[in-house]
């Protein structure tokens, strides 16, 4: 009962990171949902897909309304990445085996495959956030069609596997691939991350049965949070808000890959 009212209450938090760095959000909904709640990691994944999605696409509006959605962008780039993270949710996840790997002792499960891959996306977000010296920038003009494509395909798929939005992937490849703008990034990255989660919780309404009362439950209270850390975002420099949250983030999957893998 404790774990569970903790896990409402850090489900703000899901949307204030939203708000206030334009991804992250299922850095915390997946250890909320499998830790705090007991989910199922294959479910939990989908459940993060419907959670940040709608979260991304409640913040996408303010965005929007200041300008800072690139909707040409956002639709190019999200087209690959749709068509990838619905069909790994559909065909791919359904796929994978309760044991995946057993040799010489060693077994490999489904569970300690998907929060394995998620937590080592974690500690590999985490170095680039607790790096990064500020905003990224590029002098590049040009939108880089077949890069954009490959990328939106690669992001499709970790999405599909993992739950994962993939904004910490998203927006250095909209600046430095399409030469948006951080801000209009960040924005258009809202965007991208509803559309492609979205599209993937699709994929998941075919091959499991959702808890909805607990599903709206969290994704209403990461709403809210998404409105405050749009609010918070004019005011925090996101450049301490990044290293902060990449420290968070990398204790987080290494508190993860010594649980799950070790």
């Amino acid at each position: 009962m404790i774990e569970e009212l903790i896990g409402y209450v850090a489900s703000i938090l899901i949307g204030v990171v939203l708000g206030l760095l334009g991804g992250g959000g299922s850095i915390l909904s997946i250890p909320i949902l499998v830790y705090l709640f007991g989910v199922d990691p294959v479910l939990a994944s989908a459940y993060s897909l419907f959670i940040v999605g709608t979260t991304s696409l409640a913040g996408a509006i303010p965005k929007y309304r200041q300008q800072l959605v690139n909707l040409r962008m956002g639709i190019l780039f999200g087209i690959p990445s749709i068509i990838s993270t619905f069909l790994t949710r559909l065909l791919v996840v359904p796929a994978i085996p309760e044991v995946v790997l057993q040799s010489d002792g060693i077994e490999i499960t489904r569970r300690m495959l998907i929060l394995g891959v998620f937590a080592i996306l974690m500690v590999l977000a985490s170095i680039t956030m607790i790096r990064g010296k500020g905003e990224f920038s590029s002098n590049n003009k040009r939108f880089r069609i077949v890069l954009v494509t490959l990328e939106g395909i690669v992001i499709g798929f970790l999405t599909g596997l993992v739950g994962a939005g993939g904004g910490f992937l998203i927006i250095p490849a909209l600046v430095l691939l399409t030469g948006l703008r951080f801000k209009t990034a960040v924005g258009t990255s809202l965007f991208i991350i509803a559309i492609n989660s979205l599209s993937g919780f699709t994929g998941d309404l075919f091959n499991h049965t959702m808890e909805w009362k607990l599903l709206l439950s969290i994704t209403a209270l990461a709403i809210v949070g998404i409105f405050i850390g749009n609010k918070l975002s004019a005011r925090i420099p996101g450049t301490t808000l990044r290293k902060v949250f990449g420290w968070f983030t990398l204790a987080t999957g290494t508190y993860m890959i010594v649980r799950e893998l070790l």
